[in-house]
């Protein structure tokens, strides 16, 4: 990320030592730590956030080029405006179902 080279930190490390001394040292590393790890999950919850805001934005895409797709196909191929089945129950009348009786054989008969 930085670019760092080893002889930079150690002139860092020097001049932190005499500014901050050493009894002081452990203390101010651990508040940096602190506020780098603070940073650190700020920019992870910021990067999750813009992943999900672009994650939404391309669904949305999505959806409306769906929508236009399903609309163009029903403007293809509309459905059928006229009920067939139902006029022609209205207008036919019902069926005489009565049963008729089996044909008894012959062979059967005479015993």
């Amino acid at each position: 990320m930085f670019d760092i080279a080893p002889s930079e930190f150690v002139l860092i490390a020097a001049v932190a030592i005499l500014c901050i001394g050493p009894k002081e040292m452990p203390r101010a590393l651990r508040t940096a730590g602190h506020w780098l790890g603070k940073m650190r999950r700020m920019s992870n919850q910021l990067r999750a956030g813009m992943e999900t805001m672009i994650r939404e934005a391309e669904l949305e895409e999505m959806e409306k080029k769906w929508r236009e797709q399903n609309e163009a196909i029903m403007k293809a191929h509309p459905p059928a405006t006229t009920p067939v089945v139902p006029a022609l129950i209205e207008h036919t009348a019902a069926p005489d179902i009565s049963p008729e009786p089996l044909p008894v054989p012959p062979a059967a008969a005479a015993e």
